[in-house]
């Protein structure tokens, strides 16, 4: 069976010109600064509040790759992390979205 097209349709949400420019530069930038700092530790903040500490592994044209300890998961920066499950994570590496940064911030040891 194939699955076939509806008659109608509705646009429900559709960007505008400029924000769609706004969105390319800022995602551009972001790549950028996160490949000229592949291998460096960081500390990120995402939009939503939420805050990585880690190292750049790679970063793509919508993602950047950061892995983080299991020190970071077992103090809760993220749900999934657990006091029993902590070492299981130990140097997971997480993907984040370009567009839901907020700040980068380079961190010196």
């Amino acid at each position: 069976m194939s699955y076939q097209h509806p008659v109608h349709s509705q646009v429900l949400y559709q960007a505008d010109s400029q924000s769609v420019h706004t969105l390319k530069a800022i995602r551009d930038r972001i790549h950028h600064i996160c490949k000229q700092h592949t291998n460096q530790f960081v500390r990120i903040q995402t939009v939503e509040g939420h805050v990585y500490e880690g190292v750049i592994v790679s970063c793509d044209e919508g993602h950047v790759y950061v892995r983080v300890s299991q020190q970071q998961g077992h103090h809760g920066h993220r749900g999934f992390w657990g006091p029993g499950a902590a070492a299981a994570y130990n140097n997971a590496i997480l993907p984040l979205v370009l567009y839901n940064l907020l700040v980068i911030t380079l961190l010196y040891t």
